[in-house]
């Protein structure tokens, strides 16, 4: 992933440097936008996000042309365990030390999670007129995605934590003081280690000249995320264990129960801009 960073941003240097035949825009996106995960027993809601753009196409000829740029974008959505009530193991380790089967079931479980991003893009473009002032465009090319945020903030209409020694057959589901136990309107905040990762993105639409050197651009876009940007090492409960209390429990989030699962980022919508010179 490194390499390919060094790559893009080595390109998007090179055309900052020059300023022939060179045309900047700005914009924002807005659309669909979602944080695609294949957990299991999760499903997610489809919120509307965005993005804002700045950047830069250098022509190479009449009809072709590179670009790149900077982005900011915003994901936001709801996330769900698929039945209403349900229970999922780890393995934890109390405070004297000894490793014990964790299992939390909650009722009502719902995660909020918004996603913040810097992309940086870099494309292709091939334009070509179609009528007086009016222009085909279509942009195809990568987007460098780097998480800056992803929190979530979790509520449930009950959490119960209980645990299992398999070594002395042990079951405890009443022991407050030390983390099992039941904790009613529990609701707590989190988030998410990450990484970046590569997307493809397309680009489909019009411009129409609005003056000697300045345009109006409309398109359809689809970004689609590559690998996960989700970075940990181990498999986590969704709700944390307190090993002093079963009242005060931090949330790890859905997403923290698979370190293998793949969560990736995919938009799709509009695109709103203004070209100029």
């Amino acid at each position: 992933m490194k390499f390919d960073v060094k790559y893009i941003i080595g390109i998007v240097v090179i055309l900052f440097s020059t300023g022939m035949n060179a045309q900047f825009y700005a914009g924002i996106q807005s659309g669909i936008a979602n944080i695609q995960s294949d957990v299991n027993g999760v499903k997610a809601s489809h919120e509307i996000g965005g993005a804002l753009k700045v950047g830069y196409i250098y022509s190479l000829t009449d009809h072709i042309g590179i670009g790149s740029g900077v982005e900011f974008s915003q994901y936001r959505q709801e996330v769900f365990l698929n039945q209403g009530s349900t229970t999922l193991t780890n393995f934890e380790v109390d405070a004297t030390g000894s490793a014990f089967s964790y299992s939390v079931t909650t009722s009502n479980y719902k995660e909020s999670q918004t996603l913040q991003a810097i992309q940086i893009p870099l494309f292709l473009q091939y334009k070509k007129n179609i009528n007086k002032g009016i222009d085909f465009n279509f942009r195809a090319g990568v987007k460098y995605f780097l998480p800056v945020s992803y929190k979530f903030e979790t509520s449930a209409a009950s959490v119960n934590g209980f645990a299992y020694y398999p070594d002395v057959n042990l079951y405890i589901d009443d022991l407050p003081e030390y983390g099992f136990g039941n904790q009613t309107n529990y609701a707590a905040s989190g988030e998410y280690n990450t990484k970046g990762v590569l997307m493809s993105t397309f680009e489909l639409g019009f411009t129409f000249q609005m003056g000697g050197k300045n345009a109006l651009y409309t398109a359809m876009f689809l970004d689609t995320g590559y690998g996960t940007i989700l970075d940990q090492e181990k498999n986590e409960s969704y709700v944390g264990y307190n090993p002093t209390s079963s009242t005060d429990r931090n949330a790890n989030g859905l997403y923290s129960t698979d370190k293998d699962a793949t969560i990736k980022p995919v938009a799709f919508g509009l695109t709103l801009g203004w070209n100029f010179k």
